[in-house]
Formats: structure tokens, sequence, C-alpha cells
């Protein structure tokens, strides 16, 4: 399916979709959450552009767990860091981030190349709060985007910029997330 619903077609149907396969919707309705989920995507809770409080939620995290896969499906998952805030929103739907000079494998940016499909998972252990955002990704290299993700008090070299369309977002229950306080608030 694509990312636009053609006309006719409900918006939920793309979230539930994008969201979860028809294998995994089978086996939502053979453990009995399936129509929790379908009724959830048919009032639209997971396709609204993303609330006040999940904006904030993301403007706020220094660290993200971003998913790609290759055309072929080969899932790869990367931690993307930087200073709180590195998370940029660039409209309801469109979130944004640098991507710092690193190890060199480059393969978050090659998946992308052949594959847009990728997923975010945003923690907060100290509050147990875990949202998760499914969407499509580009790489960017525009010098305006690039200075709007820069941090001047941030010395790393960004290299490009990485625009991750949101088609579905939820937040995830908080159970078996650890409560974990960051370094500096324990002191």
């Amino acid at each position: 399916m694509s990312d636009q619903c053609p006309p006719g077609i409900d918006t939920y149907r793309q979230s539930d979709d994008v969201m979860f396969s028809a294998a995994v919707r089978a086996e939502q309705a053979c453990r009995g959450s399936r129509e929790m989920y379908e009724h959830q995507a048919a009032a639209g809770r997971f396709t609204q552009p993303l609330s006040a409080d999940a904006i904030a939620f993301i403007g706020g995290r220094d660290s993200a767990f971003f998913a790609t896969a290759s055309a072929d499906g080969q899932p790869y998952v990367q931690h993307r860091g930087g200073p709180p805030g590195f998370l940029k929103m660039l409209d309801e739907r469109t979130v944004a981030f640098a991507e710092y000079a690193g190890n060199r494998q480059y393969i978050s940016i090659g998946n992308l190349a052949e594959n847009g499909r990728s997923f975010m998972v945003l923690m907060d252990y100290a509050k147990q709060r875990r949202l998760k955002l499914w969407g499509r990704a580009t790489v960017a290299g525009e010098a305006l985007l690039l200075a709007r993700l820069a941090d001047p008090a941030y010395s790393a070299r960004i290299e490009r910029a990485i625009v991750l369309t949101v088609l579905a977002w939820d937040w995830n229950c908080s159970d078996h997330i650890p409560r974990l306080v960051p370094a500096q608030a324990a002191r």
C-alpha cells in the first residue's frame, strides 16, 4: 500500500496495514486481540497527527532506536543520539534528525536507498514511557534543513539528515520498562 491513501480507502486501513501485516493480524485473531486493534485503527487512533504530548516527548529525547530493512527484508536497528531535542518536528507528521559522523558502515542509509519503510522507538526510562513511530524515511542534505538540525553546543559533524514521515504511531505499554535514572540526576 502506498504512503498516501487513494480516494475511497479508509485511513484506518492504511495504519492497520502499516502496523500489522497479514500474518500479525492472523496471530492477533488467533490470540484474541484483533478485534480491539481493528476497532482502534477504525477509530483513527494510530493515524491522527502526532499529539502535543507525543511532540513534546519526541522533542525531549536524547536517544532513539531507528530501524530500517534492506529490499530483501534484512532488518537493522541502530541507536541514534544527540543532545536533548536532536529530534526535530518539521510538522505534525514529520520528524527529522541529524546523522552525525560515525562508524562509516552506512547500513541505515543504504537500506533507505532501496526501502524507505522505517520504524523508531523512543524511550523515557526514568518515566517508563515508550513511543513507537512507523513511517517512511528519506535521506536529505539540504543546507537549510541541516542548519535547522544543528546544535551549536554539540561538536559532532553532521553528514546528512534523516526525515521520517510518520504513517502510524502508538504509545506502548509501560510494562517491563526498567526504571532507569540518568547519571546526572542520580548524583
